[in-house]
């Protein structure tokens, strides 16, 4: 399997300049921090703090007991598509508490991801809310945890997803099932904008070679 941190410190281009960015969204332990380390081609930036007694009264840790720290802002990766673009990832923080953050995270967002842990299904259904709310194209990626195996349908049926919106499985802690992961949204994002927006169709073509880092 290959290792959810990397040591890499690629640096940025000089001729890139267009910027695009993306969103990891889901509820808290879900794997949005191990996700964006996983994939990211520069050591990421992220938020991460300790927990602690107190926060215990807050969050809901019964079902991520191994979970000794969390993200209270944001993490923050890259991956260069091509020369002149690249994608940026922000791992939103998945308590309740840091949810008045994420309608600012989603400003200027190309698509999101949304990361749903199949024991807890019930967390991811705010994140999708206010990804359809804004009007922001997503995917949903099923992390695993080991829990129990359901039907793509009834994950749907679970999170009342429209038929359009992609559903796969994921594992955040391999870097190749996360590059699929943005993959499969960067598709998705170029069929949900057609070929009248020719902005976003230049900006995320040919993404199957660009990912293969």
């Amino acid at each position: 399997m290959d290792s959810a941190t990397s040591d890499a410190r690629t640096p940025l281009g000089a001729t890139a300049d267009n910027g695009l960015k993306i969103v990891v969204v889901g509820g808290f332990g879900v794997g949005k921090t191990t996700l964006v380390r996983s994939v990211s081609e520069i050591r990421p930036l992220n938020t991460e703090e300790t927990m602690t007694k107190a926060g215990e009264a807050v969050d809901d840790i019964s079902e991520v007991r191994g979970k000794s720290a969390t993200t209270v802002a944001f993490d923050f990766g890259r991956i260069t598509l091509d020369a002149r673009n690249v994608l940026y990832l922000f791992g939103a923080p998945g308590q309740e508490r840091f949810w008045f953050l994420w309608d600012r995270l989603f400003s200027g967002t190309l698509g999101a991801v949304v990361l749903v842990d199949t024991r807890r299904i019930g967390d991811s259904w705010y994140a999708i809310d206010r990804l359809e709310h804004h009007g922001t194209p997503f995917i949903v990626a099923c992390n695993d945890f080991g829990g129990p195996t359901y039907a793509p349908q009834q994950i749907r049926e679970a999170l009342d997803l429209d038929p359009h919106v992609p559903l796969l499985d994921c594992d955040a802690r391999s870097r190749a099932s996360a590059k699929q992961v943005l993959i499969t949204l960067v598709e998705h994002v170029r069929n949900h904008h057609g070929p009248q927006s020719g902005r976003h169709d230049t900006q995320v073509s040919a993404p199957h070679q660009e990912l293969a880092l």
